[in-house]
């Protein structure tokens, strides 16, 4: 499982269940404190009861983990009181944001909360974390350059752009990346549409020959012909909009600096083919991992595997001590930093472990899923399509729809099973997946369904195609089976 040691994983949630106090005064990166501590939380909560924790009644729409990750998110929320409503970089748990705060800030540092946020906002019924994360997003997409491109660092005051190289990596990395998984979480059309303009300008102004290069964001000449290890992000993010052929080719560049190095140096002269002055350092990033597990699951190219291999291969052999697995301070002779960032734990194994584990619970295609009983009915959760924040926590879309009151606004499953139980038909019922993906097999309800613990009825028939349609959707894409979201023209 995912979720690793489960009586571990018990513990840690009872560990946190007993309290932590978030009024200290200590100053806090927003950024950081919401993929980490919110999106840990959330995922942690949304977990615990398939992990065999014991949860209250009314999860998942509440929750002692629920409630922590509320109080958290709450801590954060004075940095978005801005009159551009991008939050500042920094903020005081107990304090709010100092006086003597920083205005500027990164593009990923203002539009990395929607995933958090919105969840939060499903979650608890209080809309103001979405809405400010919104905001700021809006805020970005407001202030891009003429020719459709961001900038690296803005001043959150004035909206004025300070650092004007335009790319995918360090910096607006996550901003990308949380446009396309908001867009999915949510069926959101406009964030959907905002990413889709942005890539049309990156192919535009920073693609050459499948690499991705800085530019200049205002005029598109390019400032820095360098590859950047948190770039590898890219060919997973294009494999959620369907466009792998794009991916796997951008994909086979990046590899071939891993067979080069044996792992990704920060930075790499992409005209030189070599690294970069003080930049030859591989602190065990997941990135490239993370998108060869996405590409395996749209391809099953065996390239990806063998990526896979090669990566546990050189991470034991050059990166193995005593007490853990250290950084890699120079890729060019493989001398070791005395560090281990937590990122390795929390990303890339779990990313190496799911490319290798393709019977695991989050690759689910929906031929399994749980009914869970919320105050406002009945729940469909576990069913797949799961959404990795980017600290790799995953969250269950799903979970969004459960504790909502207006039942126009529920799943479609939701609604098939509602009709199935207030007809009281016999226990057989049929799921139709998406017209997208053609008819599939009945799945049966297991005997007495109704009587197990706190209403709880499960189907358990495996099978190779998804048996739930997508909840209805808006616009025109759709989650495929094999974690991609193709449009309806492809």
């Amino acid at each position: 499982m995912i979720l690793g040691n489960v009586s571990e994983f018990q513990r840690v949630v009872g560990v946190l269940q007993e309290g932590v106090d978030f009024d200290i005064d200590v100053n806090a990166s927003v950024f950081e404190t919401n993929i980490r501590v919110v999106g840990g939380l959330l995922s942690a909560h949304l977990l615990s009861k398939k992990a065999g924790a014991e949860v209250e009644v009314g999860w998942p729409c509440s929750g002692p983990l629920l409630r922590m990750a509320e109080e958290a998110a709450r801590k954060l929320l004075p940095a978005f009181q801005t009159p551009t409503g991008m939050p500042y970089g920094t903020v005081n748990l107990l304090h709010g944001v100092n006086p003597g705060e920083t205005p500027v800030t990164c593009t990923a540092g203002i539009g990395t909360f929607i995933v958090e946020f919105a969840t939060l906002s499903h979650l608890t019924g209080d809309p103001v974390f979405e809405d400010v994360a919104r905001k700021a997003l809006k805020a970005l997409w407001k202030n891009r350059s003429d020719i459709g491109l961001v900038g690296n660092h803005i001043d959150v005051i004035t909206a004025k752009w300070v650092a004007q190289d335009a790319g995918i990596g360090a910096g607006v990395d996550s901003y990308f990346e949380y446009l396309v998984k908001g867009a999915i979480l949510l069926q959101d059309e406009e964030l959907m549409s905002m990413f889709l303009e942005y890539n049309k300008a990156i192919k535009n102004y920073t693609k050459f020959d499948d690499w991705y290069l800085w530019v200049q964001m205002y005029k598109g000449t390019v400032s820095m012909p360098v590859f950047q290890s948190l770039e590898a992000y890219w060919p997973g993010l294009q494999s959620l909009i369907g466009d792998v052929d794009n991916a796997m080719r951008t994909f086979l560049n990046y590899y071939t600096v891993w067979k080069q190095f044996g792992g990704l140096p920060e930075f790499y002269n992409i005209p030189q083919g070599y690294t970069v002055d003080k930049r030859e350092g591989y602190p065990l990033r997941p990135e490239l991992i993370e998108s060869a597990m996405y590409l395996y699951r749209a391809t099953r190219d065996p390239t990806l595997l063998e990526l896979g291999r090669d990566a546990v291969e050189s991470i034991e052999k050059i990166s193995k001590v005593d007490c853990g697995f250290a950084t890699i301070k120079d890729l060019r002779d493989h001398r070791l930093d005395n560090r281990m960032e937590s990122f390795f734990l929390a990303e890339t194994i779990k990313y190496l472990y799911l490319l290798f584990d393709p019977d695991n619970f989050i690759h689910n295609d929906g031929s399994d899923f749980d009914v869970v009983i919320t105050p406002y009915g009945e729940c469909v959760l576990n069913a797949g399509g799961y959404i990795f924040n980017t600290e790799a926590h995953p969250i269950d879309p799903a979970a969004l729809h459960c504790c909502r009151k207006r039942k126009e606004e529920q799943w479609e499953v939701e609604d098939l099973m509602r009709e199935f139980y207030s007809l009281k038909k016999p226990k057989k019922f049929t799921l139709k997946r998406a017209s997208t993906h053609g008819e599939g097999e009945g799945a049966k309800e297991p005997e007495d369904a109704s009587s197990e613990k706190g209403g709880e009825k499960r189907n358990s028939k495996k099978s190779s195609h998804s048996l739930l349609s997508c909840p209805s959707q808006s616009f025109n894409s759709k989650l495929a089976v094999l974690g991609q979201v193709f449009l309806d023209n492809t």
